[in-house]
């Protein structure tokens, strides 16, 4: 398997907004399931949990469009090709 640092400059730039990307959503579905939790137990989201819950939804939803757009950036169809095995 390939290593990242043997990317070039944009397909690094697209391994990094993934990794990105894959926190963010963790964080957000973290933060959901924590709700589901409360919810099941008769509980309601505070306005700071909304809040919050926001906030993640929004820096994952930033961070979606930054790997679209360095992916996109990735011209050399095989070097692309190598960097979704890589992210697979």
């Amino acid at each position: 398997m390939a290593d990242s640092d043997d990317l070039s400059q944009s397909a690094q730039i697209a391994y990094q907004a993934f990794v990105d990307m894959k926190k963010s959503k963790a964080a957000h579905f973290t933060c959901l399931e924590g709700l589901q939790r409360k919810y099941e137990s008769g509980g309601a989201p505070s306005l700071a949990e909304n809040l919050e819950l926001e906030k993640l939804l929004a820096a994952h939803d930033k961070n979606v469009l930054a790997f679209k757009t360095a992916l996109a950036a990735v011209t050399d169809e095989a070097e692309k090709q190598q960097l979704i095995e890589m992210l697979s």
